[in-house]
């Protein structure tokens, strides 16, 4: 009974467009989707949808994402765009978009529990694709995924509380 009350609520702000953010890939707490205005553009701060692969299906198998309502059963990601269609990203000590670093995105090899983690290769982002990244270190994003499908966006991220502990 505890969890359906503590389920309905969390369920209830999904459905309406808000999300509670429990991961350090941004500040925890309640944030809101808003409608998107105008087309993705590096910067923007956006809940994005997964696609529904074996990658993010073993990544959910690993803990790194958690249930939701988008497609595949997955909770949506809470990301930064970092590059658009027609960009070349490299991936080596770190993340370079058409020849410039990217802060904080160094590349690890292991995850926090030591298991093996494949960087992206790398190449130019396909149209209808963003890559996504995060500051936090530990972050899963597209450093590993890769691009991902444009058409999983679900909007512009806004805080409403948040809070870091």
């Amino acid at each position: 009974m505890v969890v359906v009350a503590g389920a309905l609520p969390a369920m209830t702000c999904s459905v309406v467009g808000y999300r509670f953010n429990l991961t350090a890939s941004a500040p925890r707490g309640l944030w809101r989707i808003e409608a998107m205005y105008r087309s993705a553009a590096v910067g923007d701060l956006v809940f994005i949808c997964p696609p529904d692969t074996a990658t993010f299906e073993n990544a959910f198998g690993r803990g790194y994402l958690g249930r939701g309502l988008c497609p595949g059963g997955l909770a949506p990601l809470l990301k930064t765009i970092a590059a658009i269609p027609g960009q070349h990203v490299t991936t080596g000590k770190d993340v370079v978009i058409d020849g410039k670093h990217l802060a904080s995105s160094d590349i690890r090899h292991t995850d926090g529990q030591g298991r093996a983690v494949v960087p992206f290769a790398g190449g130019t982002i396909p149209q209808g694709y963003l890559f996504l990244h995060s500051t936090t270190a530990n972050s899963y994003d597209s450093r590993y995924f890769g691009p991902v499908p444009a058409s999983g966006l679900l909007g512009y991220a806004r805080p409403i509380i948040t809070f870091d502990f």
